[in-house]
């Protein structure tokens, strides 16, 4: 088939091998503009874009794909098939309807559940214990097309959103791989999702990361693995933002937001249930840092309140 690759992100590379590996006429690549990245703010492409110039696939970069020049090349591309995997915008009617075999998405979530931008850290950030990958014939709205394809994967306790997305990726490539061979032999049974079980998983803000230590100590637990690597678990301590990377559910109770011991084993702090032991935080403009090594140059005294 004649097929242009939708993605951006490193989650969507297994995804663009699968392709190369069965052989698929892959006539273009399209990802998003190269954006600054860094203290340098320097100009950088995207994953899959590199990926694509080293196998000499041609790239295509729009700013939006609903602009005319963009629709016109894809046109003029007469493609079978487009697959979109994490591309970062959502398709047009009038290029969803270009591709004789429609348009299909590697979705990380079981859909309904969890249609949007972040699927992986809302997951996590809300409590599930499975996930997976759905492929989906396209339509003009924001993961709702009918689905083709769900395969599970469970979510460890320690996973982060990097961790869990390691391994989806990875799945996704499989969905994919077993979705297309069904749409060969014509074995695809396109389901409708349910819309009255979707859930949302918007973009995700910085201020998503702000720790509510009223919360339960499971639930900062899982703030803090869902927002790795971005855009983290946040809270204040003396005027100074924390980034907080590794917490533990203590069963100990506190006043929520206030430290009850900070010694050699990390910070633990009260929670709305039980309380958290920060093992790993990292201060502005310094690296990540073990609780300990932090303490050894900070004393930090029991009774203080942070956030």
């Amino acid at each position: 088939m004649r097929v242009i690759f939708m993605g951006t992100p490193g989650f969507a590379l297994p995804s663009l091998e699968v392709l190369q590996a069965r052989g698929e006429d892959l006539i273009a690549v399209v990802t998003q503009p190269d954006r600054p990245q860094g203290r340098g703010r320097v100009l950088t492409p995207s994953p899959i874009k590199v990926a694509a110039l080293r196998s000499g696939i041609p790239v295509q970069q729009p700013e939006k794909v609903r602009h005319p020049e963009f629709l016109d090349w894809c046109r003029g591309a007469a493609p079978d098939l487009i697959v979109v995997v994490a591309f970062g915008q959502i398709l047009p009617k009038a290029l969803l309807d270009i591709p004789r075999q429609g348009c299909i998405n590697v979705h990380a979530s079981l859909l309904p559940k969890y249609r949007g931008a972040a699927p992986i850290a809302w997951a996590i950030i809300r409590g599930e214990t499975e996930t997976g990958i759905t492929t989906i014939q396209m339509d003009p709205g924001m993961d709702t097309g009918p689905m083709l394809v769900r395969r599970s994967l469970m979510i460890r306790p320690d996973d982060t959103a990097g961790t869990l997305g390691e391994r989806l990726s990875q799945l996704g490539a499989q969905t994919l791989n077993e979705t297309l061979d069904a749409l060969k032999a014509a074995r695809l049974s396109p389901t409708p999702q349910d819309s009255s079980q979707a859930t949302l998983a918007p973009m995700l803000k910085k201020e998503d990361g702000r720790i509510n230590w009223t919360q339960s100590a499971a639930a900062i637990d899982a703030l803090v693995r869902g927002l790795d690597p971005w855009p983290s678990a946040w809270t204040e301590y003396a005027g100074e933002t924390w980034r907080i990377w590794k917490v533990r559910v203590q069963p100990e109770p506190g006043e929520a937001g206030v430290v009850l011991r900070a010694d050699g084993t990390g910070i633990t702090v009260g929670a709305g249930e039980g309380s958290v032991l920060i093992t790993q935080l990292q201060t502005p403009g310094k690296r990540k840092l073990a609780a300990r090594e932090y303490l050894a140059g900070h004393a930090i005294k029991p009774g203080v309140r942070l956030g």
